[in-house]
């Protein structure tokens, strides 16, 4: 059983510094989770932590999605000797899209998500009645590895609805978890207030400046022990904005000071991984827009890369950080031998990591239409969840009324990035937030919208918004009613036929990837302005010509020997001419 008290951990009566790294089995594939688990435990890491994307495994009301992975992941943990932490949400940030709370929910309960709300307190509980068991049977007090359970994330940010973060510690506790409860949050005061419970561990999260960080935790909670749960030796990257890299050393030096400290560490990230498909988040600046310091939008989607700097790269492979980490680490189990206890008692060794395929060309030959779903009528423009899509593409189409003259024509609420269309012809690019000069159209003409979803914002408070048009198209100021609708969603690969021809804008173009043995590979889409990349049906995720990303990673479970057919959607003016494998990541 895991106690704790001011000065630390004990395990059964023995102590024991919680030393992890957070890897997520969701940005990574199942096939890969034995190399990445192995590595942490040669980095001299005890444990690992997850975040449980609720969104992921619940995508339809009442509608289950592969929740045996988090379980499969746990004992995989448990046999490379790992013990592991659980933050099951319902909210985890994470950059991940809407912060893990379903577009379903959100949509339904609007500003009442992260409340005590009757109706969102509904959906979490049923929720949790599935989930849960697979964590309570792995506790490390029934024979298992899993020693923390998170209650919510970071709710100080947010909120102050102690009521709701009751509700949480109570279901819980009611479900079975035994082992030890914990929040966690910023290390400044009205978060650690808003954000904590009594009689739940309280913990904090930081990138640098740990004494500071671990005095604002004393502050509040004498009686508890030192964990940084979030240690932030990396970061996240922005669509059009600069790779973020931190200083190895600089990382070193502070994961060193949280450990003279006497404080436990969760590495955030140990291995980010990738935001496969269509689940990378958002942030939006919530001050006036300053455009020196943002680019195009104070809406900034998260790239597909979730590479975050971190010791393990988004392949898996050691950087200079997992080395100098991996000697602090070793320093400290050499001088505090009964605190950095394992599982068991196996030496580590770091894996053996697939090849990467050597750099070649795949032209595309083939050429669709996108196909676009039945359109819908309706009097004003439905939002992606109105017509039943998570994510993906909508085409809006108006009439608008011959009145003789040309009017300028503006579209209120676009969520994210839309291609105006005005009797066929290409005119603009629209973004959200971004204030243009209305485009004159002339009376009579058909309008065109193709809107595209760029992710949810996962932190603050634009948590919980909707996607498409969301307010209204103006013509002067009249709006225009009338919209025809047609979804277009992304997952699984949209059925399409394909032939040969001319390619031309905003098409699907199909190759074909010949291998004779399979490896890892980075996929770039040279003279490709913004679409999506699938590998045999799978979606990788996102490119964008404004980068910082470059190449996209392709993990060899995802190829065969043989043909593998790659599909790239691009919403520019033409379809690229060939994907491209490239020998190294690309990321900025």
């Amino acid at each position: 059983m895991l106690t704790y008290d001011s000065t630390g951990f004990l395990l059964d009566g023995r102590p024991l510094r919680i030393l992890s790294g957070a890897v997520h089995y969701f940005r990574t594939r199942p096939e890969q989770w034995p190399a990445r688990l192995a590595a942490l435990r040669a980095m001299g890491l005890n444990t690992v932590e997850t975040y449980v994307p609720w969104n992921l495994h619940e995508p339809a009301e009442g509608r289950f999605e592969r929740l045996p992975e988090l379980a499969a992941f746990l004992d995989e943990a448990a046999r490379q000797g790992l013990w592991a932490i659980v933050r099951p949400g319902p909210y985890i940030c994470a950059e991940w899209d809407n912060g893990g709370l379903p577009a379903w929910l959100t949509a339904r309960v609007g500003r009442r998500a992260r409340t005590a709300d009757p109706g969102y307190l509904a959906a979490v509980d049923a929720f949790f009645d599935v989930l849960l068991p697979a964590v309570v049977e792995r506790q490390a007090d029934r024979g298992g590895n899993v020693l923390l359970v998170q209650v919510e994330n970071e709710y100080g940010s947010f909120g102050s609805d102690r009521g709701y973060l009751r509700h949480l510690a109570d279901g819980l506790l009611r479900r079975g978890v035994t082992v030890p409860l914990f929040t966690s949050d910023g290390p400044e005061d009205h978060m650690l207030a808003a954000g904590t419970l009594p009689g739940v561990l309280a913990t904090v999260n930081f990138g640098s400046e740990p004494e500071a960080g671990f005095e604002a935790l004393r502050r509040h909670r004498p009686e508890d022990p030192l964990f940084c749960m979030e240690y932030w030796n990396g970061w996240f990257d922005h669509w059009d904005k600069p790779h973020h890299t931190r200083d190895a050393a600089d990382a070193a030096d502070t994961l060193r000071r949280i450990l003279a400290a006497g404080g436990s560490v969760n590495l955030y990230m140990a291995h980010g991984g990738t935001n496969f498909g269509t689940t990378a988040g958002a942030n939006h600046q919530d001050a006036p827009f300053n455009s020196t310091e943002w680019t195009r939008s104070p809406f900034q989607p998260v790239t597909t890369s979730y590479d975050y700097d971190a010791p393990l790269d988004e392949r898996g492979a050691p950087t200079e950080k997992y080395r100098l980490f991996q000697a602090v680490l070793a320093e400290f189990a050499a001088e505090h031998p009964d605190q950095a206890r394992f599982l068991d008692d196996r030496t580590p060794a770091f894996p053996e990591l697939p090849p990467v395929l050597a750099p070649g060309r795949v032209p595309l030959t083939g050429f669709a239409a996108l196909p676009f779903g039945p359109a819908v009528p309706d009097p004003v423009p439905p939002t992606l969840e109105e017509l039943g899509l998570e994510q993906g593409l909508v085409r809006y189409t108006f009439r608008v009324p011959d009145a003789g003259s040309a009017a300028g024509l503006r579209v209120e609420g676009l969520r994210d990035r839309a291609t105006l269309r005005v009797d066929g012809k290409r005119v603009a690019e629209l973004y959200r937030g971004v204030a243009a000069e209305p485009v004159q159209v002339a009376g009579g003409s058909e309008v065109e919208l193709l809107v595209e979803s760029l992710g949810r914002v996962n932190y603050g408070p634009q948590l919980g918004e909707t996607k498409g048009i969301t307010g209204g198209v103006r013509f002067e100021r009249q709006y225009l009613h009338g919209c025809r609708a047609e979804p277009l969603a992304l997952e699984p690969l949209p059925a399409a036929e394909f032939g040969p021809g001319e390619p031309g804008s905003e098409v699907l173009a199909r190759g074909t990837l010949t291998l004779e043995t399979t490896g890892d590979a980075f996929l770039a889409v040279p003279g490709g302005l913004h679409g999506y990349l699938w590998v045999n049906g799978f979606l990788l995720g996102r490119y964008d010509a404004g980068g910082p990303q470059v190449t996209l990673f392709c993990p060899q479970p995802l190829l065969r020997e043989g043909a593998n057919e790659l599909v790239v959607l691009e919403l520019g003016d033409a379809a690229p001419a060939a994907v491209e494998l490239r020998t190294a990541p690309e990321l900025g």
